[in-house]
């Protein structure tokens, strides 16, 4: 018997098991006991089974639903997902909420048309109708794994998230190690679970040191250029204004240098900033923006590899939640603390006002 001739079944009824189990041995399914799983291989072996030919065949496909593929963070998420799932064999069809205007009745329809293998979710906008469209999901046996949960997800859903407090918390001890005691936070939409997270590593590091939490300084944007700089204006107004600002992601940050620019602010001799997240847009600021580095595709990478364990194997999974760390990148956006400068730092017309 030839390679070519031999199908999954054959193997299958050789090893007096069934075909699934075949596919499983052949992904490297943990779940296949090693008796079972020599008695395939023997049986590959002595048919001459070449599985190399269907490892490369996708199985099938992996539903990414996101927010909108118009963000630097989720161009990430994309690009991991993809990497992962080409390397399984599996091809990825993106479903596009479009930031809430399609809603969760339409992207839910589209899904079970295509009948995807699982689903990887990544969104940043969580409501009942939501919640209930993944559910069913759910209750219909298809793997659902979220990427940065928001607040009020279902807790037995497997998750994949980084250690957003721990990342709060490294961005301030950095700014306050610099000697800077009266620090900005911009932090991000409410709902946002990895939002409160880093919050609370910032205060929690502003407690560790003993620094009085003032709440004139905590600023909530909506994880955009413009609502970082309209929440920087904010800050920028106070007397004292801050000598550091922690923006809660890079986006921010941006807005924040568009501010300081616009009052003549220098990064970092009169204002130190640090952001989140590393997207690309770090390296082409200037000066070089800091950041805390959040794993964008390897959390991507494994919330399609938890899919795939999950595939076929009708389990309950009672999570697992999956952190990844957060690494604090040094780059030129920060400085030690110097007096802070009120207002515009130069005289301006009425058209070039702040």
């Amino acid at each position: 018997m030839t390679s070519k001739r031999m199908t999954m079944r054959d193997v299958a009824e050789l090893a007096g098991v069934s075909t699934p189990t075949v596919s499983k041995v052949l992904v490297g399914n943990l779940e296949i006991s090693g008796v079972t799983r020599a008695r395939v291989l023997q049986a590959m072996e002595r048919t001459g089974y070449d599985a190399r030919f269907v490892k490369r065949q996708p199985k099938g496909s992996i539903a990414l639903v996101i927010d909108g593929i118009d963000s630097l963070w989720a161009l990430k998420v994309v690009q991991g997902t993809e990497g992962a799932a080409a390397s399984l064999g599996y091809s990825v069809v993106v479903s596009s909420t479009h930031h809430g205007t399609v809603g969760p009745r339409d992207w839910l329809r589209r899904i079970l048309q295509q009948r995807p293998d699982g689903v990887v979710a990544a969104l940043t906008k969580l409501n009942p109708e939501t919640l209930r469209s993944l559910r069913s999901l759910r209750s219909l046996g298809m793997p659902v794994v979220v990427v940065e949960p928001v607040r009020g997800f279902d807790p037995s859903v497997p998750t994949i998230s980084a250690t957003n407090w721990l990342g709060g918390l490294t961005a301030t001890e950095h700014l306050l190690a610099l000697g800077h005691r009266r620090i900005g936070i911009i932090t991000g939409p409410e709902e946002v679970l990895s939002s409160q997270e880093r919050l609370d590593g910032h205060l929690a590091a502003l407690r560790r040191h003993k620094v009085p939490v003032a709440e004139e300084l905590i600023r909530r944007g909506d994880f955009l250029v413009g609502g970082g700089r309209a929440a920087s204006a904010e800050l920028l107004k106070l007397k004292p204004p801050p000598s550091a600002v922690f923006a809660a992601n890079d986006l921010h940050a941006a807005g924040v240098y568009e501010e300081a620019a616009c009052r003549s602010l220098r990064i970092p001799e009169d204002l130190s900033v640090v952001g989140f997240d590393d997207v690309a847009l770090c390296e082409f600021l200037s000066p070089k923006l800091m950041t805390v580095r959040l794993p964008i595709i390897e959390m991507a990478d494994q919330a399609v590899k938890l899919v795939h364990e999950l595939v076929g194997t009708r389990k309950t999974w009672e999570g697992p939640m999956i952190q990844l760390s957060t690494t604090l990148i040094v780059r030129s956006s920060t400085g030690p603390a110097t007096k802070p400068r009120n207002g515009c730092g130069r005289a301006m017309s009425r058209r070039d006002r702040c």
